[in-house]
């Protein structure tokens, strides 16, 4: 698949924190393009910068200094009404404890961007239930996340991520608290969204993860050590047959 025109524009991104009368550089004039269309794995040691750089480009917060665009607008100075604007129309979260409310259904922790977006309850309900469809979960719509596995824990979660129809999907360690089957038909349903069209941006301090991206970026105190294009990987169809 070839890439589009870049959807995340960072240039010279910085961010300091004062701790204990100390300032910590967190990032340190980093700059960064991410295309329509790529998948991404940004690596690195705890403190090197990467969940900095990704609350940022998720508008989880602002940079001290720098520019940073999202699908040409510019978001490193808006109001905070306005960033929560632009996460829920543009932007899809998957995290790795999955974040689903425990005693509603998979239907019901699905719709909930469309509350927060004044979705009417109809088209909530049929949107979410074709989310869950898309991540092979329609059949499970009723159940509690107790009543799910890890796996399709995730899996809702990615559903809850793409029913606003986002132009990027942040994936914060989204396999760390899964064994490694069920990370592979995580990784897979990401890689085939990707496939589809979607811009995933990765945040894993695992190598065997990041090899499914098509781009790796690796973080060290708060630089861009590495950026290269890679070869994605992809299981044998035997093995994803047998999954």
């Amino acid at each position: 698949m070839s890439l589009g025109e870049p959807l995340l524009v960072a240039r010279d991104l910085a961010k300091t924190y004062t701790m204990g009368g100390q300032t910590v550089h967190a990032l340190r004039g980093v700059s960064l393009d991410i295309a329509e269309g790529d998948f991404v794995a940004i690596m690195g040691a705890s403190g090197s910068g990467k969940s900095t750089l990704m609350n940022i480009l998720g508008c989880l917060d602002q940079p001290t200094t720098g520019t940073y665009q999202l699908a040409g607008e510019a978001v490193d100075a808006m109001s905070a009404d306005a960033l929560a604007s632009i996460r829920n129309r543009r932007i899809g979260f998957v995290f790795q404890q999955f974040n689903l409310l425990p005693r509603t259904s998979a239907l019901e922790n699905v719709e909930l961007p469309m509350v927060y977006a004044n979705v009417p309850p109809v088209e909530r309900h049929e949107r979410a239930l074709r989310s869950l469809q898309r991540v092979g979960l329609g059949e499970r719509s009723g159940h509690t996340p107790a009543e799910l596995s890890g796996g399709q824990q995730q899996r809702v979660a990615i559903a809850r991520a793409l029913v606003n129809n986002p132009r990027l999907i942040l994936a914060d360690e989204p396999t760390g608290a899964l064994d490694s089957q069920t990370s592979e038909d995580i990784m897979r349903l990401l890689a085939e969204l990707n496939e589809q069209g979607m811009t995933v941006v990765l945040v894993t301090h695992e190598a065997d993860i990041a090899t499914w991206a098509r781009r790796r970026v690796v973080f060290r105190d708060g630089r861009v050590l590495e950026d290269a294009v890679q070869v994605p990987y992809r299981p044998p169809v035997e093995a994803q047959a047998a999954a």
